[in-house]
């Protein structure tokens, strides 16, 4: 069997926590002794962050793997590989495709048994429904916010942040020129013209610009 390994670090202080490149290493090739495959490359990324797949190393796994020069990927530990649940899927499905299997040794899996690929995607479901359920309570309590007049992230056009902070009340002469796009709206004006008409009526964004439809159809969004 034809296998490369892949390690990877984000930054030198991760060797302090037992997953140094050269920790990842001899894990990665004493597996290969134990699947007794023909290890032929250890694929480095050092320095490079698991928050998307734009990295060297992976690029030249993923050639590898679609060139179908290789059966087997094995890696230190999954997060090794990504962190994105997105990502980890689309190896998996990228990997299928090939016929190329993955090994994973703190993980102790391996996606060319049966088991190996129920506990995979037990964990990638998981960490999905983990990832939603934080993006729906993080909703819910902005919502929370928005319905209690409190401030959250950039304040809309028509409105300041109030005296305590935590709040924001009207802009009286934002809301006289968010009163006014509205009226052209209803009047069924499209946003590139409502901002040629406050711009010919002398109005001004927040920030002294011009109007441009991009900042009209905001905030509509935001009324």
């Amino acid at each position: 069997m034809k296998a490369i390994a892949y390690v990877r670090v984000s930054t030198e202080k991760q060797a302090d926590f037992g997953v140094s490149l050269e920790a990842q290493t001899a894990k990665v090739q004493a597996m290969a002794v134990v699947q007794g495959a023909d290890l032929s490359e250890v694929i480095v990324d050092a320095g490079e962050s698991a928050k998307s797949l734009n990295r060297p190393g992976m690029a030249r796994l993923l050639a590898m793997v679609d060139s179908g020069a290789v059966n087997i990927v094995i890696i230190a530990k999954l997060d090794r590989l990504t962190r994105s649940v997105a990502d980890l899927a689309e190896l998996l499905k990228r990997f299928e495709r090939r016929n190329v299997s993955l090994v994973s040794v703190a993980d102790s899996l391996d996606t060319r048994t049966a088991a190996g690929r129920l506990v995979l995607n037990i964990m990638v479901s998981v960490s999905q429904w983990e990832r939603e359920a934080i993006g729906e309570r993080t909703r819910d309590a902005m919502h929370h916010k928005r319905a209690n007049g409190e401030r959250v992230g950039t304040i809309p056009f028509g409105y300041r942040a109030a005296a305590d902070g935590l709040h924001i009340e009207a802009e009286p002469a934002e809301q006289s020129i968010l009163a006014r796009i509205q009226e052209l709206r209803a009047a069924g004006y499209t946003t590139r013209r409502i901002a040629d008409e406050l711009n010919r009526q002398g109005f001004t964004t927040r920030r002294g610009t011009a109007w441009r439809f991009q900042y009209v159809a905001e905030s509509l969004r935001a009324a």
